[in-house]
């Protein structure tokens, strides 16, 4: 196997390396026998169970291929509610009956594979003693070769068929929403497209720092932000890195990082510089949301570690620096037929596509009849430090669909569709520009759900999040929607006089949602309130609604989720929102005990020393070395109190074992402004203590050293 890591640009070839570390078409095409290729090629892309006697075929090609590329191990990899993935790695190596060594790979082996489940979170649904769990492949997603092992993408559930997984619920998800659709084409008279895919494109934000830096700070080590750090000089007032010329060493990285991911066929397609400093962007190609979720997370992985590779810390987290913008994933989805036709492409006449209408009708009713879910999709402690700052999409959802499809909608509402489309065309002014025709919307960054073109731009989500969840929930609902529309569509005695009826209605009962202005601004959040549009700030409040009727009774409709599963999520999220505040917690008081109180109380001392002498020379009244004392150790003293009260509020949280949402609601209510507080004192302390003394690296250091 050849390493193309550190070959030069001139010997790369897209081309030649795009896909070469993955079980693709290609390879399979190549490779299997016609009938085996073509049953598998079904599995593939019409979700038809695979024949027992293929999976024998195509495990012996697989390993045979996988032992090619260098692979001596392989995995189930899977997608457990810990947020990450998981692996357990076996080798081929096994024996025949000589007692030589032979390298074998089994359909039963590819199929289905048996982790431990007993340390992965259930939510209630299994006893730590009931441990056994199942993998099963996922034929839809290819396989691929990375660090010398296979890599098998699969489903994970329970010795008893719970859901352990993120991957089973959107594969469920992807499925409800490919037969409704097909109703609605198929009343439109489409007989042709046999299948419909939500596609995903998730663009991904994230920071890159020194890895020596990174190693002297506990808090970036245990919770993955800064959870101290006094504001710069410079942030991203003058608004220059965004898309500014991206540094040498960032370049290098970047530039390596997409052909480990061309590699393992990710489509990475643009960089740049985000708006904070040190803060970057990648996006991929539009996939199918299940193969877009796979490839997110293995991008997720590869971006760590080929930063590793470089001195560098990939840092994930939604807001790793206070005093500058945070990092999400911007989620494009579209609904897309299996002969080409994207379902929310507006065309030249969008008042005339009414096909297209009817599918913007029902994903603005989604995100209004099902807010909760959207919110819940995203919801996290880390991402609640970004969600409604000047950087991000507040948690209240809404709708932005641009002037010319509100117009058509209002028309659409009053029965009376416009009869005439105009579109602009942009005049630059300069003769050797070229003239071209105006979108039909523009953009709003500030919108939490922005029409972009031909697609819907979820942007609340965190960047290190799964996909999946906000997947699941943006299917599921526009599902339940397309079987409202279909279930009244198909028992009408006059289709076009219904269709007119109901897409009115819909405008005129949902347009509540649509809004086209600053999304930041507290004028939206009043007036959010007086059209009754929720306001979930924190995941606390959006997660005590997953268990609401309408939600639980949508997903059972389904067949997305049982109740059982629903509860276990709830448990799962609530939990793991306690256990990261916790850490935190835990982590700014050691620091504010090991390191920031020691530092101000030396510096005092320091200061003290000066003013002695002073004293002995007869000019120490009313020095400056003595304000700063004074100033200094009154703040040590409020730090110490702080550090006490933060222990006694966490010590408080801990205790409420019992009841996973009080627990929640309190490290919510009660210990997160205890760490604000302590924050707040001990950054202070910071722009007093001279730099030579202070125990970890700055934001300065952090964010301008790269």
């Amino acid at each position: 196997m050849v390493d193309n890591y550190n070959v030069d640009e001139e010997s790369f070839s897209i081309k030649e390396q795009f896909g070469i570390h993955v079980f693709n078409d290609d390879v399979m095409s190549d490779r299997l026998p016609k009938n085996v290729y073509l049953s598998l090629k079904r599995t593939k892309e019409f979700g038809i169970a695979l024949e027992p006697d293929v999976a024998d075929v195509v495990a012996n090609v697989m390993k045979n291929w996988a032992i090619e590329q260098g692979a001596t191990h392989f995995t189930h990899w899977f997608h457990p509610m810990t947020g990450v993935t998981a692996e357990k790695h076996e080798s081929f190596l096994s024996r025949n009956s000589e007692g030589r060594v032979i390298m074998e790979f089994s359909g039963k082996e590819l199929i289905k594979g048996e982790p431990d489940a007993s340390s992965f979170p259930s939510g209630g649904l299994r006893d730590t003693c009931e441990a056994r769990g199942y993998t099963a492949w996922d034929p839809t997603s290819d396989a691929f070769v990375k660090e010398n092992s296979l890599y098998i993408p699969t489903a994970f559930c329970s010795f008893s068929g719970e859901v352990l997984d993120k991957k089973t619920p959107l594969l469920r998800s992807m499925e409800a929403v490919n037969a409704q659709a097909l109703r609605i084409l198929r009343l439109f008279g489409n007989t042709t497209s046999s299948r419909v895919t939500a596609t995903v494109g998730a663009e991904q934000e994230y920071f890159l720092i020194d890895k020596k830096l990174y190693d002297k700070r506990q808090d970036l080590i245990f919770a993955g932000r800064t959870l101290f750090g006094a504001k710069a000089p410079k942030g991203q007032e003058m608004d220059d890195h965004y898309y500014g010329s991206i540094k040498s060493r960032v370049s290098s990285y970047m530039r390596d990082l997409d052909r480990e991911l061309w590699k393992l066929g990710v489509y990475s397609k643009t960089k740049h510089n985000e708006v904070a400093p040190a803060q970057h962007e990648l996006a991929p190609i539009f996939a199918s949301a299940n193969v877009a979720a796979d490839q997110n997370q293995l991008t997720m992985d590869v971006m760590k570690k080929t930063a590793l590779r470089h001195g560098l810390v990939c840092l994930l987290h939604e807001k790793p620096f206070a005093s500058v913008s945070g990092s999400g994933k911007h989620n494009n989805w579209s609904l897309t037929t299996d002969d080409g036709i994207n379902l929310l492409e507006p065309g030249k006449t969008p008042h005339k596509n009414i096909m297209f209408l009817t599918f913007l009708c029902a994903v603005i009713k989604a995100v209004d009849e099902y807010p909760e879910l959207f919110r819940i999709s995203v919801a996290s402690a880390s991402n609640d430090c970004r969600l409604g700052a000047s950087e991000a999409p507040p948690a209240i959802l809404s709708v932005f669909v641009g002037a010319e499809l509100e117009k058509i909608l209002e028309a659409l509402e009053s029965g009376a569709l416009i009869k005439k489309n105009h579109r602009e065309e942009l005049m630059l002014g300069v003769e050797s520009l070229p003239n071209f025709p105006k979108d039909t919307t523009d953009r709003n960054r500030t919108s939490p759900m922005a029409f972009t073109g031909n697609k819907f731009e979820f942007r609340m989500l965190g960047s290190g999040d799964s996909i999946s969840c906000a997947n699941i929930m943006m299917n599921s609902t526009v599902a339940i929607e397309l079987k409202k529309f279909a279930d009244r569509l198909e028992n009408a005695n006059d289709f076009s006089a219904e269709l007119n009826k109901m897409l009115s209605e819909t405008v005129r009962d949902h347009k509540r949602i649509i809004w086209g202005g600053n999304n930041y601004t507290e004028d939206w959040v009043k007036e959010a309130e007086s059209r009754g549009l929720p306001n979930l700030r924190t995941s606390v409040d959006a997660l005590l609604c997953y268990d609401d009727d309408k939600n639980v009774e949508m997903l059972e409709e389904l067949k997305i989720f049982t109740r059982a599963e629903i509860l276990s999520r709830q448990e799962i999220l609530l939990e793991n929102y306690s256990k990261r505040i916790n850490i935190e917690a835990l982590t700014m008081i050691h620091m504010a005990k090991k390191q920031i109180l020691p530092v101000g109380i030396r510096f005092v001392g320091e200061l003290c020393d000066i003013i002695d002498s002073k004293k002995r020379l007869g000019f120490a009244e009313d020095c400056v070395e003595l304000r700063m004392a004074k100033k200094l150790s009154q703040l040590n003293n409020e730090l110490d109190i702080a550090i006490s009260e933060l222990e006694s509020e966490d010590s408080k949280a801990a205790s409420i074992a019992g009841d996973i949402k009080r627990q929640a609601a309190y490290y919510c209510e009660s210990v997160l402004p205890a760490m604000e507080k302590l924050r707040e004192i001990a950054d202070e302390i910071e722009n007093i203590v001279p730099a030579n003394m202070w125990p970890f690296p700055t934001y300065s250091e952090l964010m301008f050293n790269v």
